[in-house]
C-alpha cells in the first residue's frame, strides 16, 4: 500500500508532520482524524509518487451517456443551491454502479483536498475528455457552474443521440452485406458441387462459361479455404498497420469524404458536431483558440482535424474564423456565412447554437438518404450474384435436356 506524508494541526493547536500507510487518500484522512489531528496537507511519499508516475494507472470508467447523466445530476444539485462538495456527496449516495462510485470517490477526495473540480477530473482521465475538462474549467472560472454544466450535459447527450442514430442507420445495411457474403460462400463452396456432380458425370456435355467460372471458384475455395482464411487475417492486420500511419489515415479519410453518399454523411455529422460543440464552448467563456483545439478532437476524421488546425493557425495570426473555414473546402457555405455574420456582429456563439439545429436536421436527412441508398445497392448486388449463380446451375441442365431430347 502507498505511503502518504502529511502536515496536520493537533488538538492543542500545534503543527505536526508524519506519514501513514493507507489504500487511498480518503483512508489516509480517516487515519489522521483518528489520531485527533486535522490534516492541512496530504500527499504521496516521494517514492510512491515516482512509482505512480512511472506506470500507467487503469481506473474504472463509464459510458458517455452515464457521464451525461452524472453531469446533469451535479448541475441540478448545484442549481438547487447545494455547495459543490455537498452536491458531489449527494450524487455519490445515489450512484448505482461501482464504476460511478469509484469515480465520485476519487473526485470527492481531490476536491476535498482543495483541488478544483476540473483539475480533479483531468487527473482521473477517461471518461473525462478534453471537452468535458474544458467546460468544467470554464464553469469554475465564470462562477456559472450549474448553467455551464447543464450545457455540457446537453452536449454529451446530443453526441450520444447522434452516435445512436448513425449506428442505427448503418447496422441494417451491414447485416444485409454480411448475409450476402455468407450466402455466396455457402452456395459456391457447398451447394454448387453437389448440384453439379450428376451433370459433370454425364459424358459429352459442354459446360457453359458461367458454370466453368463458378466451378473453378468453388474448387479453389474448397482446396484453399484455410489459406484464404489466414490471408484474410493477414490482410486485416496489414490494413490496420497501414491505417495507423498518419499520412495513410489522411489519404483514407480524404477518400471517404469524396464518396457520393457516405462522404456527405460523414461531413454533415462532423459539421453538426463542430457547430454545436464550438457554440457551447464559446458561450461558456472558453477562448476561441482553446475551443478549436477541443473541437478538433471530436470530429473523427483526420482530414477535417487538419483543416481545423489550419484554421487555428490563421486565427492565431489575427485572421477571421470564416475565411480559413471557407478555404478548407470541407465546410458548407451556410456555416461559413453564419460564422462570418457572428464574428461581425459579436454574437458568434448565439449564431452557432441557432445553426446547430439546422445542421442536426441535415444529418437526419443524410442518414435517411444513406439508409435508402445503401440497402438498395446491396440488394442489386445480391440479385446480380444470385442471377449469375442461377445461370451457372440452370444452363448445363438445359443443355443436358436438349442433348437427351
Amino acid at each position: 500500500m502507498p505511503t502518504f506524508t502529511y502536515q496536520a494541526i493537533t488538538s492543542d493547536g500545534s503543527t505536526s508532520n508524519g506519514s501513514v500507510v493507507a489504500v487511498d487518500r480518503a483512508s489516509a484522512m480517516r487515519l489522521i482524524a483518528q489520531k485527533g489531528e486535522t490534516a492541512l496537507q496530504l500527499q504521496l511519499s516521494a517514492e510512491d509518487a515516482a512509482a505512480a508516475a512511472g506506470r500507467k494507472v487503469t481506473r474504472p470508467s463509464i459510458s458517455r451517456s452515464e457521464l451525461a447523466d452524472l453531469v446533469r445530476e451535479i448541475a441540478t444539485a448545484l442549481e438547487a443551491g447545494l455547495p459543490l462538495m455537498q452536491a458531489l456527496r449527494t450524487v455519490r449516495r445515489q450512484a448505482a454502479s461501482k464504476n460511478l462510485q469509484a469515480i465520485l470517490d476519487y473526485v470527492i477526495d481531490r476536491v476535498e483536498a482543495g483541488v478544483p473540480l476540473h483539475q480533479a477530473t483531468k487527473e482521473y482521465g477517461p471518461p473525462f475528455d478534453d471537452m468535458t475538462v474544458g467546460m468544467l474549467r470554464a464553469a469554475d472560472a465564470s462562477g456559472r457552474n450549474a448553467e455551464i454544466m447543464h450545457q455540457l450535459a446537453d452536449l454529451l447527450e446530443r453526441s450520444v443521440e447522434l452516435r445512436r442514430e448513425v449506428v442505427g442507420a448503418v447496422i441494417y445495411p451491414l447485416m444485409i452485406a454480411g448475409l450476402i457474403a455468407v450466402s455466396v460462400v455457402i452456395l459456391i463452396a457447398f451447394v454448387l458441387p453437389r448440384v453439379m456432380k450428376p451433370i459433370l458425370s454425364t459424358p459429352n456435355v459442354e459446360m457453359p462459361l458461367p458454370t466453368v467460372i463458378l466451378m473453378d471458384i468453388s474448387a479453389f475455395i474448397s482446396s484453399w479455404w484455410l489459406v484464404l482464411l489466414g490471408g484474410g487475417v493477414l490482410l486485416w492486420i496489414t490494413w490496420r498497420n497501414w491505417l495507423a500511419k498518419p499520412a495513410n489515415r489522411l489519404r483514407f479519410d480524404s477518400f471517404i469524404l469524396r464518396l457520393p453518399v457516405a462522404g456527405r454523411l460523414v461531413r454533415d455529422i462532423a459539421v453538426a458536431r463542430f457547430t454545436r460543440t464550438l457554440g457551447t464552448l464559446v458561450s461558456a467563456g472558453i477562448p476561441i483558440l482553446s475551443a478549436l483545439k477541443i473541437v478538433r478532437d471530436t470530429l473523427g476524421n483526420t482530414a477535417l482535424t487538419g483543416a481545423i488546425d489550419q484554421v487555428s493557425d490563421k486565427v492565431t495570426t489575427g485572421q477571421s474564423l470564416a475565411d480559413p473555414l471557407e478555404r478548407s473546402g470541407y465546410f458548407p457555405p451556410l456555416l461559413v456565412q453564419i460564422v462570418n455574420i457572428g464574428e461581425r456582429s459579436g454574437r458568434l456563439e448565439q449564431m452557432l447554437l441557432h445553426a446547430a439545429g439546422s445542421f442536426d436536421r441535415q444529418v437526419n436527412n443524410s442518414l435517411k438518404l444513406f439508409t435508402r441508398v445503401l440497402p438498395t445497392v446491396l440488394l442489386v448486388v445480391m440479385a446480380l450474384v444470385a442471377s449469375f449463380v442461377l445461370a451457372a446451375i440452370l444452363l448445363p441442365i438445359v443443355q443436358l435436356q436438349n442433348s437427351v431430347g
